[in-house]
């Protein structure tokens, strides 16, 4: 095609580094990725609390309240 730039294949892949790396830096990234889908997995347990938490809040606020505290409840 005259007058235009095409984009060759080989600049339409992602590059991807093909070295052998040693053992302590290949040790090193696992421990990282470790770290890094622990502290995910804590986020996601700590934002599912808050969502259930939320949750609780609002059907207590939208209930009736004599289903939650029926009359004379507070008698022995």
């Amino acid at each position: 095609m005259p007058g235009r730039w095409r984009k060759s294949s080989f600049e339409n892949r992602i590059m991807v580094e093909t070295r052998i790396k040693p053992h302590r830096e290949q040790q090193a990234e696992e421990a990282r990725r470790a770290e890094q889908t622990r502290r995910y997995r804590r986020n996601q347990v700590f934002g599912m609390l808050l969502v259930a938490a939320a949750i609780l809040i609002w059907t207590l606020f939208h209930t009736n309240p004599k289903w939650i505290f029926p009359p004379g409840w507070w008698r022995p």
